[in-house]
């Protein structure tokens, strides 16, 4: 009975163990603009701990962008969605959404200086341990995180998720410091093969330490459930290669922030 008692308890402190993601709204600046980014973090984890940058897909700072952050937070990390177009810049279709990620992506300096503002008020944080600090980004956020760590950005590695690899300058891979994953659907039409290639060459050209995984059968936007299941239109969810992505950057995440 004694054995039994013991057992409940052990159960009920494993129920009461769970996390406890706290959430905030953070305004903050990139030198006239005033932008607005997402905070999570688990407030059940003590110490300073490791941390994720999340920039948004071409959409901006949305529901989706903050659920990632929500799901880093109960993985442990402290994680901010960063705001790349500014405050109250929400695209409501994706004509608006081309024409707002087009300023970035013909302005990689920009582009940069955007992504850095996030990853400054991040590192910034009480509970953010500075020498543990990565950076994911979806499609065109995908590309920012890419130009992030191409600008020399001092931190432990970036994942790209179905993102743009493209760059205006090549030789700007030699700034990289820290490792790279680029997730890519096999299937996407919006990064064809030529810069797949591109990108590879430029990696190993600078002798990043890199890899890449594709995922047969997936197309752009494969980690979205809002991007529907029609792959003929170029975009669309893959609950497999959602799933197995995810798992391929917690994998990562383990070797970059490895003690």
């Amino acid at each position: 009975m004694k054995y039994l008692f013991s057992i409940i308890i052990l159960i009920l402190l494993a129920v009461n163990v769970q996390a406890d993601v706290r959430t905030e709204v953070i305004e903050y600046k990139q030198g006239d603009a005033v932008l607005e980014g997402y905070l999570a973090y688990d407030d059940a984890v003590k110490g300073k701990r490791p941390s994720v940058l999340i920039v948004h897909e071409w959409m901006g700072v949305n529901p989706y962008v903050k659920k990632r952050a929500e799901q880093l937070a109960k993985l442990g990390y402290v994680a901010f969605a960063a705001d790349i177009y500014g405050k109250g810049v929400r695209p409501k279709n994706s004509d608006e959404a081309a024409a707002e990620s087009k300023k970035y992506k013909t302005d990689r300096q920009l582009m940069r200086a955007r992504v850095n503002a996030g990853l400054d008020v991040l590192k910034k944080h009480k509970l953010v341990d500075t020498k543990r600090t990565a950076a994911i980004g979806y499609c065109f956020g995908g590309t920012t995180v890419l130009e992030l760590a191409r600008g020399g950005a001092d931190i432990n590695g970036i994942v790209s998720f179905h993102g743009g690899l493209d760059s205006l300058n090549p030789n700007d891979a030699k700034n990289i410091k820290g490792k790279v994953l680029a997730l890519h659907g096999g299937d996407d039409p919006f990064v064809p093969a030529e810069q797949v290639a591109a990108f590879q060459d430029e990696m190993r050209k600078a002798n990043v330490d890199w890899h890449m995984v594709v995922y047969g059968g997936a197309v752009h936007s494969f980690t979205n459930p809002d991007a529907g299941n029609d792959n003929s239109k170029g975009a669309a969810y893959n609950e497999k290669a959602d799933k197995r992505s995810w798992e391929d950057m917690k994998q990562f995440f383990s070797e970059i922030f490895k003690q």
